[in-house]
């Protein structure tokens, strides 16, 4: 049976884009950056919200293939390894190696979670929020960057209520703190 983790970068104050919508978070640096490569590389299976797939089909780009840091390039890379199936009502198409679904995200998940040894990872704070309320997510990794941003999009949706264990936490580069989570229960 697989784990389903729902990963991302957020503020202090527990936002992953800032009041604008844009991710205002520092851009990762060699090192960060290559530890979430190794997170990619991790991945069975990607299930991206629409907004956040739209977000990362700037590594589908074949100009990933020339950016300057090697870093970049094997991103891009384990990006465009790593199947992915995007959920949305509104778009008609995606990228390759993905697989659009328009249907039930929380019967997908549970059927590929049944059927998968490995990590699937979840993107995108709106179907986290979806599939968490199902009880679907078994770990929540939040990379809190040393910054705060005042508002915006939050890592946690805000009418959902979890009681969560904490699973570790660990000092990354940059000065950006993992703390790992699993839920206990789901108290909506």
């Amino acid at each position: 049976m697989a784990t389903i983790v729902y990963a991302m970068l957020t503020s202090l104050d527990g936002y992953i884009a800032g009041p604008s919508g844009d991710i205002d978070l520092p851009v990762p640096e060699e090192e960060l950056h290559q530890h979430f490569n190794d997170e990619m590389r991790r991945t069975l299976i990607a299930l991206c919200g629409r907004r956040m797939y739209e977000t990362m089909r700037f590594w589908d780009s074949p100009e990933r293939e020339i950016a300057a840091e090697e870093v970049e390039r094997d991103f891009a890379r384990a990006w465009r390894e790593t199947p992915k199936i995007v959920f949305s009502t509104t778009l008609r198409e995606v990228g390759p190696n993905a697989r659009l679904v328009n249907g039930d995200a929380q019967a997908v998940a549970r059927s590929l979670k049944s059927q998968t040894d490995g990590e699937i990872s979840i993107s995108g704070a709106e179907l986290a929020g979806h599939l968490a309320r199902a009880g679907l997510i078994d770990q929540y990794r939040l990379y809190m960057h040393p910054v705060v941003l005042g508002g915006g999009k939050p890592y946690f949706q805000s009418d959902l209520s979890l009681t969560l264990r904490p699973l570790g936490a660990k000092r990354l580069a940059q000065g950006v703190t993992l703390l790992r989570y699993a839920p206990t229960r789901i108290d909506n």
